[in-house]
């Protein structure tokens, strides 16, 4: 199963791609759309989805993972962060592909084994789990295959309570 990870952002979206099966994971891209500073509201989301789906078309991913905005000091940040994610939910229901959608903490505590995991953490451990050299860059990258980490986990897992295999 292929999976696009997203850490949704309006001036960065962090994507990740991998092949997941069983016990096995293989790293196959990450990077990050970055949206020009002199765009503005739909125009920025406009880029997103152009780039997004230019992803999807070039990788033809199974699934897709996506992390919910985290509101906490900011709202007006988590706003921005709920379109970015709306508009990857859009690309993938408008490609045909399932979009899942994990909390911060649940990624955290899937690829990390805690939920308040500091984002060097995170970066370290999916660098581990992919057999990578560096942890992934941007920082909005590796957060993107932290999702694709933890979607390919919660399949595992749900697939060895059903007793399937894939």
């Amino acid at each position: 199963m292929k999976i696009l990870g997203i850490d949704p952002g309006t001036v960065v979206m962090g994507y990740g791609i991998i092949e997941g099966g069983d016990d096995r994971v293989v790293f196959i891209d990450c990077g990050a759309i970055s949206v020009p500073k002199h765009l503005k509201g739909g125009e920025r989301l406009e880029h997103i989805y152009h780039g997004l789906t230019d992803i999807i078309r070039h990788h033809h991913p199974d699934v897709m993972a996506i992390e919910q905005p985290f509101v906490a000091k900011n709202a007006r940040s988590a706003l921005a962060i709920g379109r970015a994610q709306a508009v990857a939910l859009l690309a993938a229901a408008l490609s045909g592909i399932p979009a899942y959608e994990y909390t911060p903490a649940h990624v955290k505590q899937t690829v990390a084994s805690y939920g308040a995991s500091s984002k060097e953490q995170v970066q370290e451990m999916v660098r581990l789990q992919l057999g990578l050299a560096e942890p992934p860059q941007p920082s909005d990258a590796a957060d993107a295959l932290a999702v694709a980490l933890c979607h390919c986990r919660e399949v595992h897992l749900s697939d060895l309570l059903t007793g399937q295999q894939r």
